[in-house]
């Protein structure tokens, strides 16, 4: 809860101070609610910093940038998610789904189900991770299947 905030805790602005980066074990930081999320609610808008295919070709994909990007609906390009867009952790069943606002370059998070209070937010990275996924059952067709029917999965 609010009241009971860790050391090495990142705290938010008041119109998102229900959400907290915090770290999760084996998964490293992640993003915890510390209040009741409806289903379909906004969870967090995040700006982008667009790369060019041939400067991302170059120069991102070769850092560790290329772990916390998206690839961009238009141009070509790849997007860097700014604040929280970096933190979300992947789940095979997300609770949180994104779509990418081009026009004002930017991701919105919104959520798929009910999610409860010291939940952690999760978003999917697809089925063809470059990780050995925390979850203990990492079927990709599964995985493929439930993305498929998310409303909020560009």
């Amino acid at each position: 809860t609010q009241e009971e905030k860790l050391a090495g805790d990142l705290i938010f602005p008041k119109e998102q101070e229900h959400l907290i980066v915090r770290n999760i074990g084996d998964k490293g930081r992640g993003v915890i609610t510390c209040k009741f999320i409806s289903s379909g609610a906004l969870v967090n808008i995040s700006p982008v910093l667009l790369f060019g295919k041939e400067e991302y070709e170059q120069h991102g994909k070769h850092t560790i940038v290329d772990h916390y990007t998206f690839k961009w609906p238009k141009g070509g390009m790849m997007a860097l998610a700014l604040g929280l867009g970096s933190i979300f952790n992947h789940a095979k069943h997300p609770n949180v789904g994104f779509k990418f606002d081009t026009e004002a370059q930017s991701i919105r998070y919104i959520a798929l189900r009910d999610i409860q209070a010291d939940e952690e937010l999760c978003i999917s990275y697809g089925s063809k991770l470059w990780f050995k996924s925390a979850e203990v059952d990492s079927s990709d067709s599964d995985s493929d299947e439930f993305l498929n029917k998310m409303d909020c999965f560009v």
